[in-house]
């Protein structure tokens, strides 16, 4: 493990493996880096690419100072583009894509391409929006000493899994809740880490509120930026990645088709590889 230094003195922990072009994986919310640097995104991109597989802040073996800013989320990425060498590419999933397209925006000069899976933006009234009290609702479920609840918030509010089900979660190993296909982590996991729930929301912000994107938030984006969607993920997934694409100037839509928004390592990898190295997805 390595670490680097942010510029408010935190410390984010990382592995580097493979080799060539730097590539910066950003996870969404409860997402943690790989220990096994085989496993995931980050085994299938390591025979194309340097990875760097780093734990936000607030998560794993990284630190973490308050109050919590996207700005200092943001310098975390480009403290680990600078003890790269200077010039990263970025692929974010899920809200973890809001804050690699904010870092793009930032840090224009540093990043040379940008990739996001899925992010989540509620654009229209083709989905319910989160409530406008989100993150104050899951700040008191943490400060109350429940991450569970925090969790359950995340669950129910953002994702919209139905309370029952989510109740079973809590009560179960993941492999009875989930027989096939991408399991989440067990439930303590989730918990250790339930803080940072409330960073991700901070991302998303009004994102998330059934209004259109904003015209200016992304301006100084210069990187080819590829936004990728499952083709069996919900419309509106589909929606705002549209949406997306027509505001940048060098963005397309992809859509993978098969998966949704647990994609599958293997099935993403070769459409983020071709893209990098070629241009094209």
């Amino acid at each position: 493990m390595k670490t680097a230094t942010s510029k408010d003195g935190t410390r984010i922990a990382y592995d580097r493996v493979g080799q060539g072009p730097v590539v910066i994986p950003v996870t969404g919310a409860l997402g943690v880096r790989y220990r096994d640097l085989s496993e995931g995104i980050v085994g299938q991109l390591a025979p194309h690419f340097t990875v760097i597989n780093y734990d936000r802040r607030g998560r794993g073996d990284s630190g973490d100072t308050l109050p919590y800013t996207v700005d200092r989320e943001i310098e975390d990425i480009e403290a680990l583009i600078d003890a790269a060498g200077g010039s990263a590419y970025l692929y974010g999933m899920s809200s973890g894509a809001v804050l690699a397209l904010d870092a793009a925006n930032k840090l224009s000069g540093k990043v040379s391409k940008l990739a996001m899976y899925e992010p989540p933006f509620i654009i229209d009234g083709g989905r319910p929006p989160v409530p406008a009290d989100y993150v104050a609702q899951l700040n008191a479920a943490i400060a109350a000493g429940k991450p569970g609840d925090a969790v359950e918030i995340f669950m129910t509010k953002a994702l919209l899994i139905p309370a029952e089900f989510v109740a079973h979660m809590r009560n179960a190993p993941m492999r009875e809740s989930f027989a096939e296909g991408v399991k989440p982590p067990e439930w303590a996991e989730m918990e250790a880490v339930a803080h940072t729930l409330a960073y991700d929301g901070t991302i998303m912000g009004t994102l998330m509120s059934g209004k259109p994107l904003p015209t200016n938030r992304w301006v100084h984006i210069t990187a080819d930026t590829l936004v990728i969607t499952g083709g069996n993920s919900e419309p509106f997934f589909h929606d705002g990645a549209e949406a997306l694409a027509t505001l940048l100037p060098k963005a397309r839509h992809y859509v993978l088709e098969g998966q949704d928004h647990a994609v599958a390592a293997e099935a993403l990898a070769p459409v983020l590889t071709k893209f990098f190295t070629e241009g094209k997805a």
